[in-house]
This record gives structure tokens, C-alpha cells and sequence, in this order.
């Protein structure tokens, strides 16, 4: 099944907002991520669809048709990303190239560069004073979900030149969004936080990649063919990182998911594992970590976690992927400015749960219903 907003277990922030009568607003890549982060239909999406182009819930206003209209996407056909403060005339970093016979390798290219990150903040831009936001007697809540970062990442992986370059482009697209905000509602009058999904490993190197991006089903077979040597329970399915089973009409499933979690163990290319007993490899904080990571219900039969920098192999033999318990994967910025904070770096940790109620004590509404983090107050000025 497909992750859908209908399916979500409990509100979002933004469905808080919404209830206690403020305008909502998100705007992401893909109407799924968008749908996902508001969690309500009272909360007006914004989205890129196949063609590049912006669509909305609904009916689309005048507005979004003549933005479209002034925004081709056939502008960036063939568009040569060159680095930050390059000499004219300097080699591109990367090329978007245009085949008509093949548009989705254009658009993925399209999404994956610094291209797409300032048209979602040049529509950002649009809709403040289209809608007026900030200037009402209510509270706004606009949600930017910048995905290039994250798209590039995916098929360069974290240690790829192309990245500290898409950064520095994120940069400068946040320095616009600060001036125009410092004029309209105002410098006192409105707060933004940055945050960050995930991160990403480095690509394996050339000489490395057979063995370090792992074929899921190679770990099913041989956590498979354990389990059947024991004869209890079999693997139906690998979808890294859930393993799930066929307990074989067992009343007690968790001995068998002990069984394929030692077995997968074995594995030279598997660290760890975790099952839907809590049964887990190790007793540090990588216990919590698996901890915070599953859910009994929705996840598989037993987690498991690669050695460090080892990937999913992907189908055209390149590409990296996310939701490691490892530093890289789950470090990431978050940044609070404006008239509610203070000016101040904290090295105290602090979780990404913690941002929804701290959110939601600045704006005054309810906390989402299954939040678990804590208010930062020692982020508020007095």
C-alpha cells in the first residue's frame, strides 16, 4: 500500500494550526510529501506536477495559471549549472539536458538542481503577496518542503562536490526570503525554523560498490534459507530495512524473528537488528535509535541496519539511500530565529519530535495528538 494522508495514525502540526483557525499553507515537489506533511484537507497544497509546472488542490486561482504561464519550464532545457562564483566561461558542474524522447530524465535532473530549489522559493515569494500573508488578523503557517537537496543526495550521495554547491545555492535562497520577510509582514512579525529530513552517506567508491551497496535479496535468501534449516517460519519479503515473515502459524512469532535476526547477523554486510518483541543486537544507544525507528504494527517483523556507508543497491547501479542509524543519516540542522527566540547556540541534544510542540507553544495551539517531544523553551527569549 501507498502512504496516503488517510492512513496517518495522528494529526500534524499543520492540522493543529488549521483547527484553531489560521491558513495553512505547503509547498513541496510532489503532492504526496505535501499531502503527508499537512495531514488536512483544510490546508491549501502546492505542488510540482509531471510537467514541472505548479498545480493546487482544487480549483486553481487566475493567479497560478498566469504564474505558470510566465514560469516555462522549457527555460531550463539544457541549463548548465556552473559553481558559485565561477569564471565565465567555466566548465558546467552538471548539464540538464533535454531529450524528447525521454522528459522524466530531464525533470529528475530538473528537481535534483538548484534550478528547482529557487522556483519552489520564487513561488514561496508569489504566494506571500498573492495571499498576503502575514498581513491578516489571523496566524500563517507556510511549510516550505525544499526536496532538491535531498534528491541530489539520493543519487550522489552526501560527499559529492555537487553538494556543498546546492547548499550554497539554499543559502542564497534563504538570504532573498529574510530581506522580503524584513519588509513584509516585517522583521518583528514573523518566525522561521529550519530543519532538516536526513542526511545521506557518501557514494561508495567504484572499487567498493559490489561490496558495500547490498542486494536485498541476497539477505532474504539467506536469512530464508537459515530459517528453513531450522524449519520454523520463512521470509515473504525485503523491504530495506524490514524483514517480513511467514511465522508458519506459530502463537509465538517472536523466536522466529530472534531466529532471523541472528541470521541476517551473520551477514557480512549487517551491523544490527531489532524485532517487534524489542529484541535487539546491542544495549547502547543504538537500541533507542532502532527504538524510535519502528512502529509494532506498521513496520516489518525485524529491522535490520547495514555496517557504516553500506547502501541499498539500486536498480541502475548507482544512487545511495537513507534511514541509516548512523550520524550522517541522522544529524541534521535546526535553526529557530526571530522575535519568539533567542540568539544563541545550544550543544545540548535534541530530537526533530521536539519541533511540532515547540511550534506549537509559539503559535498557541494544541500540541498533535500522538507528539512524544518536549517543548524548547531554552530557545525562547524572555
Amino acid at each position: 500500500m501507498s502512504a496516503s494522508s488517510e492512513s496517518l495514525l495522528a494529526t500534524t502540526l499543520c492540522e493543529q494550526v488549521a483547527r484553531a483557525g489560521n491558513r495553512v499553507f505547503v509547498i513541496s515537489t510532489d503532492l504526496s510529501t505535501a499531502a503527508l506533511f499537512a495531514g488536512t484537507s483544510e490546508a491549501r497544497l502546492f505542488w510540482m506536477g509531471e510537467n514541472g509546472q505548479f498545480a493546487t488542490s482544487g480549483e486553481p486561482p487566475d493567479w497560478l495559471v498566469n504564474y505558470n504561464k510566465a514560469h516555462p519550464l522549457e527555460a531550463a532545457h539544457n541549463f548548465k549549472w556552473t559553481a558559485m562564483g565561477a569564471r565565465p566561461g567555466a566548465p558546467p558542474l552538471r548539464t540538464l539536458t533535454y531529450d524528447p524522447q525521454n522528459p522524466q530524465e530531464f525533470l529528475a535532473l530538473y528537481k535534483a538542481s538548484p534550478l528547482c530549489q529557487a522556483a519552489q522559493f520564487a513561488f514561496l515569494l508569489d504566494l506571500m503577496a498573492r495571499e498576503r500573508i502575514g498581513q491578516g488578523e489571523t496566524q500563517d503557517f507556510v511549510c516550505l518542503l525544499a526536496g532538491s537537496s535531498s534528491l541530489l543526495g539520493y543519487e550522489t550521495g552526501g560527499g559529492s562536490p555537487l553538494m556543498p554547491q546546492m547548499t550554497l545555492q539554499l543559502d542564497r535562497q534563504l538570504e532573498g526570503l529574510l530581506n522580503r520577510l524584513s519588509i513584509t509582514p516585517g522583521e518583528t512579525a514573523f518566525n522561521m525554523v529550519l530543519a532538516g529530513a536526513h542526511g545521506a552517506p557518501p557514494l561508495p567508491a567504484a572499487d567498493s560498490r559490489a561490496r558495500m551497496a547490498v542486494n536485498g535479496e541476497t539477505i532474504a535468501q539467506a536469512v530464508d534459507k537459515a530459517l528453513t534449516v531450522t524449519g520454523a517460519g520463512h521470509v515473504t519479503r525485503y523491504l530495506y530495512p524490514f524483514l517480513y515473515l511467514d511465522s508458519g502459524g506459530f502463537r509465538d512469532p517472536e523466536p522466529i524473528r530472534q531466529a532471523a535476526g541472528r541470521a541476517a547477523l551473520d551477514l557480512a554486510p549487517v551491523a544490527g537488528y531489532y524485532t517487534v518483541g524489542g529484541d535487539c543486537s546491542t544495549h547502547d544507544g543504538w537500541e533507542a535509535r532502532f527504538r524510535n525507528s519502528f512502529h509494532p504494527k506498521r513496520s516489518g517483523d525485524v529491522m535490520l541496519a547495514y555496517r557504516p556507508e553500506y547502501v541499498e543497491y539500486y536498480g541502475q547501479g548507482h544512487g545511495v539511500s537513507y534511514g541509516s542509524l548512523y550520524n550522517y543519516d541522522v544529524r541534521v540542522p535546526l535553526c529557530f530565529y526571530g522575535p519568539h527566540f533567542v540568539a544563541e547556540i545550544f550543544d545540548s541534544p535534541v530530537e526533530s519530535v521536539d519541533v511540532a510542540p515547540t511550534l506549537a507553544r509559539v503559535m498557541g495551539v494544541a500540541q498533535p495528538s500522538s507528539a512524544s517531544g518536549r517543548v524548547l523553551g531554552e530557545a525562547f527569549a524572555e
